[in-house]
């Protein structure tokens, strides 16, 4: 674990001090690492994930096919 000396403004504090008590954490260390934590999930974006990148290279793979008239072959135009 890595330690480290902060300065924060007083309503940072007053932030890691309820996300303290919401969640009763020992010390506002732990309420870093949970905020840290749920801005993680919250921007946690679809193409970082293994699964997607997984998904795009399995797709990437795939023979493609030449259509002279796209409304035509999907049925979009008769």
């Amino acid at each position: 674990m890595v330690q480290a000396l902060v300065n924060i403004d007083e309503n940072t504090n007053r932030v890691l001090n309820f996300v303290k008590a919401k969640y009763n954490l020992k010390d506002k260390g732990e309420a870093i690492e949970t905020v840290v934590s749920k801005y993680i999930e919250e921007q946690d974006d679809p193409e970082l994930r293994p699964e997607f990148i997984a998904e795009m290279k399995k797709i990437a793979k795939q023979k493609g096919k030449i259509v002279k008239d796209f409304a035509k072959e999907f049925g979009l135009k008769d």
